[in-house]
């Protein structure tokens, strides 16, 4: 069974979002009527450029959830070296 999400619509800490895909916004179409004031060939050449936007912006979380992973176990292994070295400490002091 899955927890509900929090107050802010999160499951373990991460936001509950759609998927939406730079394959997704590249293939959109909108039909064949063409809205007064929106030019078909501009419409396909901003979809491409929030396509590759949305690639690179994946890619940089990517990286920034793999720096963040590191960050947090170099803080767990020096919390862990930090307890270590106080509990040696201590128990010298109590022999």
């Amino acid at each position: 069974m899955r927890p509900a999400p929090n107050a802010a619509g999160h499951l373990y800490g991460r936001p509950v979002r759609p998927s939406i895909s730079p394959g997704l916004v590249r293939d959109r179409t909108f039909g064949d009527r063409v809205r007064r004031g929106c030019d078909p060939v501009e419409v396909r050449a901003f979809l491409h450029l929030v396509a590759d936007e949305l690639t690179a912006l994946r890619a940089e979380l990517g990286s920034t959830r793999e720096e963040n992973a590191r960050l947090k176990q170099a803080l767990r292994d020096w919390q862990s070296q930090q307890f270590e070295q106080s509990h040696r400490f201590g128990a010298g002091v109590a022999a």
